[in-house]
């Protein structure tokens, strides 16, 4: 969707949003490949044991063919929603397609989800079918009688009690099937927020989210759709930024994706599968990067040929920025986004210089402003509500049966996202925090990431987590908690520089007054720090 361009200008000068106004996600990630060239490679799967399976838009095709035949003898009908709950595997992309191509709604559901989770989304949503494996089939025996809703289960894995065998059942049915004549703005996937704040709300995405988070995919890889791209993330599917960020926008693209879902993230494991899967562009969340930054000299034991590196979710700093150009040789883009409204902001160190700390500009086609909490747009340097303008294709049509919540979100016609960012001059966005993770010390308003950014550049420290811990003179003090690296002991004397490491290197009033050492740090499903568990902590402490 990016017409090609040498300077950020240029593309933005050059781009205009082409969203026809019908459109089906299922048949453009698959059916037009599969029509047009139906060797293609589509999909490398890696399974646990190492072993790889290939599949083209031919296999992707025929598969997700007959598992729509399938679903729509089970009487689900456009409209009714599908939930997948599998890690990266080719069941999982087929399951995702054909529900879309029969005009279902999908909603990708974490694999470690419990059983309290699932029956929420579940039962919220109104599933009618589960596509899983075996661990899932065993978590929904014991929710089906509160589920009344949910008819049917298929299990990858075999037949397992209330589930039934995946591929037995796929096979008696025909891998022809037209798909359903779905427009632009008709329901298409259901992404629950992490509920780090309260209830997780349903963000109901239109069949348009995947054309809007085209031009900020490409633009975070160099342009992503280059002759020999191969693509992989860590990523879970059953997220956005798996999901929308990865998975559908290079199936779209024409660009293969390597399947390998760790039972364990480990950085070993990362380095040896882009180098075996010859892995040319990777979506590297911030807390696979910092794993990975702790192997010493990567790049004698592996033999890398990325193109490009994105990574989202967390303001990268110098100290990864610089991690990535000695290890990959090349600079890592960061993008910006939420599950409501992804992909908005973006880096591209093909057009674009690289300003640590600073997460890009706005991605071409998408307007986004600082503006106050009613709505109006902040003169530059000023703190304020990250906020994008309404309409926009890749922003989500509402909250699932919660008008009230969609209300909120929203003042006029800019998007609130809750993060709070400055704008310079030129249009380059600072990510500061989510608007309750800024710390009030003194009458400074302190963001944490920078902190944390300059926190593990001492060598002793591998994660940090800094939050505003109540205090009665400052109103909060800045509070660290350090996940140090193997084999350091903790001692205070420790504490004391890694807080003055952080003085003399940001300001005296944004270090660490207190530093706390912790064996982990609580984390998201998708990799960032909690920082409300944190400021719990913080305040129980105080």
């Amino acid at each position: 969707m990016l017409p090609d361009a040498d300077s950020y200008d240029a593309l933005t000068a050059r781009f205009a949003w082409n969203i026809p106004e019908r459109f089906n996600i299922g048949a453009a990630v698959c059916d037009v490949w599969a029509d047009r060239e139906p060797t293609r490679e589509a999909l490398i799967y890696v399974d646990e044991g190492g072993d790889t399976a290939r599949y083209t838009y031919a296999d992707l095709k025929r598969l997700s063919n007959q598992l729509a035949n399938l679903l729509v003898s089970r009487n689900v009908a456009p409209g009714d929603r599908i939930g997948v709950l599998l890690p990266q595997r080719p069941e999982t992309a087929f399951a995702h397609i054909a529900a879309l191509k029969l005009g279902a709604v999908t909603i990708p559901l974490f694999t470690l989800f419990g059983e309290e989770a699932l029956e929420y989304r579940l039962r919220d949503s109104g599933t009618k079918a589960v596509i899983t494996d075996a661990g899932g089939a065993a978590k929904l025996a014991g929710l089906r009688d509160r589920l009344p809703e949910l008819t049917t289960v298929f299990c990858v894995d075999g037949e397992d009690g209330s589930a039934d065998d995946l591929a037995s059942h796929m096979a008696g049915h025909e891998d022809v099937f037209t798909p359903f004549d779905t427009a632009a703005d008709d329901p298409a996937i259901i992404i629950y927020t992490s509920g780090t704040t309260g209830q997780p709300k349903g963000a109901l995405h239109g069949h348009r989210v995947l054309l809007g988070h085209l031009p900020g995919v490409e633009m975070s890889h160099d342009f992503l759709g280059q002759p020999g791209d191969r693509i992989w993330t860590p990523a879970d599917w059953a997220w956005i930024g798996g999901l929308l960020d990865v998975l559908m926008p290079a199936l779209y693209l024409g660009v293969p994706v390597v399947a390998c879902r760790f039972r364990k993230f480990t950085a070993e494991a990362a380095f040896q599968l882009l180098e075996d899967q010859k892995v040319r562009n990777a979506f590297l969340p911030p807390t696979a990067l910092k794993l990975m930054r702790q192997i010493p000299q990567p790049r004698e034991r592996w033999t890398f040929e990325l193109r490009s590196v994105a990574s989202g979710g967390e303001t990268l700093g110098t100290e990864l920025i610089d991690w990535g150009r000695k290890t990959f040789g090349l600079t890592i883009n960061e993008f910006y986004g939420q599950t409501e409204c992804n992909m908005i902001v973006s880096s591209c160190s093909r057009i674009m210089e690289t300003r640590p700390g600073i997460m890009g500009r706005a991605v071409p086609g998408h307007h986004v402003a600082i503006v106050d909490d009613n709505g109006r747009e902040l003169p530059p340097e000023t703190l304020g509500n990250i906020a994008v303008k309404r309409p926009d294709p890749v922003m989500f049509l509402e909250y699932w049966n919660n008008p009230d919540a969609t209300k909120r979100k929203f003042a006029g016609d800019w998007l609130l996202t809750g993060d709070t960012g400055v704008r310079d001059a030129r249009g380059w966005l600072r990510f500061v925090g989510r608007d309750d993770d800024v710390i009030t010390s003194s009458g400074y308003r302190i963001g944490p990431g920078e902190i944390e950014d300059c926190l593990i550049r001492h060598p002793a420290v591998a994660m940090a987590g800094v939050v505003g811990k109540p205090d009665p003179q400052r109103t909060e003090i800045v509070k660290a908690y350090i996940v140090l690296k193997p084999g350091i002991e903790q001692t205070d004397r420790l504490a004391a520089e890694i807080a003055d490491f952080v003085k003399t290197r940001l300001a005296a009033h944004e270090y660490p007054r207190e530093v706390s050492f912790v064996e982990a740090l609580p984390m998201t499903t998708t990799g960032k720090v909690i920082r409300r568990e944190l400021r719990s902590r913080a305040q129980q402490e105080a």
